[in-house]
């Protein structure tokens, strides 16, 4: 069975950085988006590791393991929200106890995806995809990003629809602050490789592929272990997001997802907007999606609401999801089964 948090009103949110720590000079960003949640009755606690980053992390990974398992194990703490990602946050995996969690959540994303999936993988916890600490620190936040509130407020049994953004941010602009934090001017479509009319549902699964394929192999990646374990014969509706990686890389590590058997079953997958997707030689991402939909038999949805180009969608891994997409727009109803 799925386990799922609850987030409660008022709730207390511990920050803690498995992967990347903040800069000096970016402190006051961090205390800027604890002010935020503050005044929207929250009480947040932070971690020592937030405030330090050396050689690409924020601590040692025996430290940021010590602090993430110490914060989840605190019962004053009821949610866990990184400040950001990063780059070496597979390096805490062997020393986290994936059998003693206790019933918490833990939001984020890009290299805390990795965490995220190796979690709900190997205990069953229903753990949440979605914006981090330091893109709530704006004076509101969009429609598609607050929905993170009431996604974690969902109770076992019951259900939570999310729409596609109307508009998404092509890039950033620093030296022009937004009261929202993000910039949003492009109109969001969401695309099919084949029928633009289409409806996908499973248990979803998914992360940064940049990182999460590194779980492949590992004790954390067990994906058929998790299937009997824990779904009953439900399909895998994966979610994919693409960083940072060529798009002949990214054909690469789908393949060797495929040859892992991570596939094996799936319903759909789902593919985030990527400002990485460019061509190499004249092969496209959409020939990557084309080319996996043809092998694997499934229908592929592209340019969703998720990862590295904002606003985002929160996905829960575990939950039971039906997907919708009509004239580019998309639909997203979480039931949170067992």
């Amino acid at each position: 069975m799925i386990q799922y948090p609850f987030l409660q009103k008022g709730a207390t949110i511990g920050v803690t950085a498995p992967s990347s720590g903040v800069r000096v000079e970016l402190h006051p960003i961090v205390e800027q988006a604890c002010q935020r949640l503050e005044q929207k009755g929250f009480t947040v606690k932070c971690g020592t590791t937030v405030w330090t980053q050396h050689k690409a992390k924020s601590a040692s990974a025996e430290e940021r393991a010590a602090e993430l398992k110490q914060m989840l194990q605190d019962e004053s703490i009821d949610i866990l929200i990184p400040p950001w990602g990063g780059e070496l946050l597979i390096e805490i995996l062997e020393y986290i106890d994936f059998e003693q969690l206790p019933n918490k959540w833990i939001l984020g994303y890009s290299d805390n995806s990795l965490l995220l999936l190796a979690i709900t993988l190997t205990s069953g916890m229903a753990t949440a995809h979605g914006t981090n600490l330091l893109d709530l620190r704006g004076e509101y936040s969009d429609e598609t990003t607050a929905m993170w509130q009431q996604v974690l407020s969902t109770k076992v049994g019951e259900s939570v629809v999310q729409y596609s953004s109307p508009k998404y941010q092509k890039e950033w602009r620093h030296g022009h602050p937004s009261p929202c934090v993000f910039h949003l001017t492009e109109q969001t479509i969401w695309k099919t490789v084949s029928d633009p009319h289409i409806t996908i549902k499973g248990r979803l699964l998914g992360g940064c592929i940049d990182v999460i394929r590194h779980l492949i192999g590992t004790p954390y990646g067990d994906v058929q272990r998790f299937k009997q374990q824990f779904l009953h014969g439900d399909p895998i509706l994966w979610y994919l997001e693409n960083c940072e990686l060529s798009t002949t890389d990214l054909r690469r590590s789908l393949v060797h997802m495929k040859l892992a058997g991570w596939f094996e079953g799936s319903s759909g997958i789902l593919f985030g907007r990527s400002s990485a997707n460019q061509p190499v030689g004249n092969y496209t991402a959409e020939d990557v999606y084309q080319e996996l939909s043809d092998e694997l038999g499934i229908p592929i949805i592209y340019d969703i609401d998720c990862g590295h180009v904002p606003p985002q969608i929160t996905f829960i891994n575990g939950a039971y999801a039906e997907v919708k997409v009509e004239n580019g727009n998309g639909t997203i109803q979480q039931h949170f089964l067992p």
